[in-house]
């Protein structure tokens, strides 16, 4: 080999190194970056999903990096060792933006993990259970972001009314049962499409997002909306939401039966008979999109049934000047106490079971510190309510001596429970899923 040879070789490795080292540069960034994320998740407890959440099929993933940047929760992947891999898939909520991202098909949204299964109705494609006629949407199928549950409304109402949804007795089309994001799709698309349809819910128009804490942050994407037109925001609080929901159900003529508990669905020759705590109504299809929570998960401690217990928090500022406690240690819970801690003159306690927290996100974790440390919320660690009076509330700590804590109001933030008695008792199936897909 001559030397001018050499040259040209030595002189085409260098300019191939040089064009390559941002790239292997920005790997090793990344890669450091998803170790650190990983034990931070580790830390609070997102390392363990809690439902929905993504799998990266090993050998397919090619470190595009389109997956990393494009999840509105932030950090749910990241790169290591040259593959996409869940770093903290307690963050997952189910956008499924990094699923559509990815150009090769790597990743898969699935329900549980290999050790931990999550209780879902068993549906088919189209939201039917396996109660011909009973079809589940939202929130208790499994798909809680409010995006998927307005698109699953429009897919199960297009899908009956190809079926030929109309009941031609007298009867309702379509009974929809709860009014949260799905619910106020489905009936919103029955209105448009000309069904006679009925909607029903146990509280209020807005359904688990109305008792979320005030100000807090509802990620959305463009839906559109028929009988209204498309929302184009991409972040809005939950005042503003609520407040849009009203105006879409004036604009549109929705009517919704709030304040009444469905107590039981029968299924008869003619379609559905359906109880509820004021009445009974027939339908030929019935729309079920009343969220996973069901009946919140209560202490079991004497006092629990007094006025002064609630289980979500709706208007903060009608607890000025009151001694609160909150009891819980998920983001509800959380949220909730620092929202009372914003209102003047209101004494906040949150009280936990465990030493630490383990399951919420990281903002709100620092949040809750600066809170502490302000003195804005006072924290009970390892403590457990045994009593509650209407002054006041008796929690016994870790070595197991009781105290009393001057109190006005309690709001127990413990999680709810799947109805799957309700469910079972409509003949619905429930299936555990162990790291599978919808």
């Amino acid at each position: 080999m001559d030397f001018d040879t050499l040259i040209i070789l030595v002189g085409g490795l260098t300019i191939t190194i040089l064009a390559m080292l941002p790239f292997f540069l920005r790997q090793r960034f990344r890669e450091r970056r998803a170790r650190r994320l990983a034990e931070e998740a580790k830390r609070y407890g997102l390392d363990v999903a809690a439902t929905l959440h993504p799998i990266v099929h090993p050998g397919v993933c090619i470190s595009a990096g389109a997956c990393l940047s494009i999840c509105p929760e932030g950090d749910v992947l990241g790169l290591v060792q040259g593959m996409a891999v869940p770093i903290a898939p307690g963050r997952c909520i189910g956008h499924g933006l990094c699923e559509r991202a990815c150009p090769v098909e790597a990743i898969q949204l699935v329900f549980g993990t290999a050790t931990r299964g999550v209780e879902l109705p068993r549906v088919k494609g189209n939201f039917e259970t396996n109660v011909a006629g009973l079809y589940v949407i939202g929130e208790l199928g499994g798909m809680g972001l409010i995006r998927n549950a307005f698109e699953q409304g429009r897919q199960c109402v297009e899908g009956i009314v190809s079926e030929g949804g109309r009941s031609n007795n007298g009867m309702d089309d379509v009974i929809v049962v709860g009014a949260g994001p799905a619910g106020l799709s489905a009936s919103l698309n029955c209105l448009h499409h000309g069904l006679k349809c009925r909607t029903i819910e146990r509280e209020d128009i807005g359904g688990t997002v109305r008792s979320y804490p005030r100000k807090k942050l509802v990620l959305t994407q463009p839906v559109t909306v028929p009988g209204y037109g498309k929302l184009k925001v991409q972040e809005i609080r939950k005042e503003a939401l609520m407040e849009l929901w009203g105006e879409i159900i004036e604009a549109t003529g929705l009517v919704v039966e709030t304040e009444q508990t469905v107590t039981a669905i029968e299924r008869s020759n003619a379609g559905f008979t359906v109880r509820t705590s004021k009445g009974e109504y027939q339908a030929g299809r019935v729309v079920l999109a009343i969220g996973r929570r069901g009946v919140p998960r209560k202490l079991g401690v004497p006092g629990e049934d007094q006025s002064n217990v609630a289980y979500s928090l709706r208007e903060p500022d009608a607890y000025a000047g009151d001694r609160v406690l909150v009891v819980g240690g998920g983001d509800s819970a959380v949220e909730a106490a620092l929202s009372l801690a914003e209102i003047s003159g209101t004494t906040v306690t949150l009280s936990y079971r465990r030493e630490r927290f383990t399951r919420i996100k990281p903002k709100n974790h620092e949040r809750i510190q600066a809170a502490e440390q302000d003195g804005s919320v006072r924290l009970l660690w390892s403590t457990n309510v045994t009593e509650i009076a209407a002054d006041q509330v008796t929690y016994r700590d870790a070595e197991g001596r009781d105290h009393a804590l001057p109190n006005d109001q309690v709001f127990v933030f413990a999680g709810g429970e799947l109805p799957t008695k309700f469910l079972k008792s409509a003949g619905i199936m429930i299936d555990t899923k162990f790291g599978e897909a919808l």
